[in-house]
């Protein structure tokens, strides 16, 4: 029970990553608040596992704060916050206009980085952030060209907080998860196709699990990586070795 009495905040809580990192942690004994912008499933993962269901639309960076005041008022402390939302849609470059743009950027980076400023002075001595980047944003994605420059961006986001935050003994590391099996990966592939290609490529030959990374993610927040900070972790199986 590597969470018990620990008080967790997670980001896109109402499927795939964010929901396994959820049931996770309160399975280790996190005391966990979930947010989302889909209400009914995030309320949902709320439910099973005992915590407290929050809306939020995460490029909505101004709501945060009052949002993180207001949550605070229920858990009064943080121990451990994770970043997990993300959002995009796969096509070309040269076909994606501003307006697309703004919203990968907003969520994917925008997002995070405003969450974590209303949230660090609420953070414990000693606690965690841990950001969900992409093997996208290390070696790049042909037709996710935005979203790897956002979740690019994540990475040198937490590596350079991981140095302001040191001397509060917070730490700040990374989960770059590779192709999952989430609802995310089916949206841009409802054939399975591009799944098949990809598992082809990947030498442990299968998709990562959310539950595979939802591990990760507690392995970095947990005191078992207690002298961890600044790194970007892989879940890819082999898929990406650099």
């Amino acid at each position: 029970m590597r969470y018990k009495n620990k008080r967790a905040i997670v980001t896109g809580a109402a499927s795939g990553i964010g929901a396994a990192t959820t049931r996770h942690l309160a399975a280790e004994g996190a005391v966990v608040a979930a947010l989302d912008i889909d209400v009914d499933g995030v309320s949902a993962v709320a439910v099973e596992v005992g915590g407290t269901a929050i809306e939020v639309d995460l490029s909505d960076v101004d709501s945060l704060p009052p949002l993180v005041d207001d949550l605070m008022d229920e858990l009064h402390a943080l121990d451990l916050l994770v970043n997990c939302a993300g959002w995009d849609r796969a096509m070309p470059f040269v076909e994606t206009d501003s307006a697309f743009w703004r919203k990968v950027i907003d969520i994917n980076l925008m997002g995070p980085i405003g969450l974590t400023h209303a949230v660090l002075p609420h953070l414990q001595e000693g606690g965690a952030i841990v950001n969900v980047s992409s093997d996208a944003g290390r070696v790049g994605s042909s037709g996710e060209v935005v979203y790897s420059g956002a979740k690019g961006g994540i990475i040198g986001f937490s590596k350079a907080l991981a140095r302001e935050v040191a001397g509060r003994g917070i730490r700040v590391n990374v989960v770059a998860p590779g192709p999952t099996d989430t609802p995310f990966l089916s949206g841009f592939d409802p054939t399975g196709k591009l799944a098949e290609a990809m598992m082809r490529q990947t030498p442990l030959k299968k998709l990562a699990t959310p539950e595979d990374v939802a591990s990760a993610i507690a392995f970095l927040g947990s005191a078992d990586a207690g002298h961890i900070t600044g790194q970007v972790l892989s879940v890819s199986g082999g898929l990406t070795m650099v």
